[in-house]
């Protein structure tokens, strides 16, 4: 499931993130994505270790069983990624529209001064 999310949505996310740069700036936006692709994943990793293991220890330490306190605490880690799905996904809803036909036109009228410029 992991692999199938990640070839679809990787590919889709690097043609989004390099819409908007020039070709002199390419090299700069690629790396940025990158970067901020590895360090937020190591980021959140982090964290929902340290909660799972947080929220494992505390049952540990109230006498309850080994197996039903790392079920716990991987619950605990999972709900909380889900929610941040949730959230990231309604930013990503309210914050993406499409381009007006003023935008549109626009972008194609700097696209062919950069033209004529090189």
């Amino acid at each position: 499931m992991i692999g199938i999310g990640a070839g679809v949505a990787f590919p889709a996310l690097m043609t989004l993130a390099m819409s908007g740069a020039t070709p002199a700036d390419s090299g700069l936006a690629s790396g940025l994505v990158n970067t901020t692709q590895q360090v937020g994943g190591a980021l959140g990793l982090a964290v929902l270790a340290t909660l799972s293991t947080t929220r494992t220890d505390h049952l540990l330490s109230s006498g309850t069983s080994s197996h039903s306190a790392l079920t716990s605490g991987y619950h605990l880690a999972f709900l909380i990624g889900a929610g941040l799905v949730i959230v990231a996904i309604s930013l990503a809803v309210s914050m993406l529209q499409p381009p007006t036909a003023a935008e549109q036109e626009q972008g194609a009228f700097e696209g062919e001064l950069q033209t004529e410029a090189a």
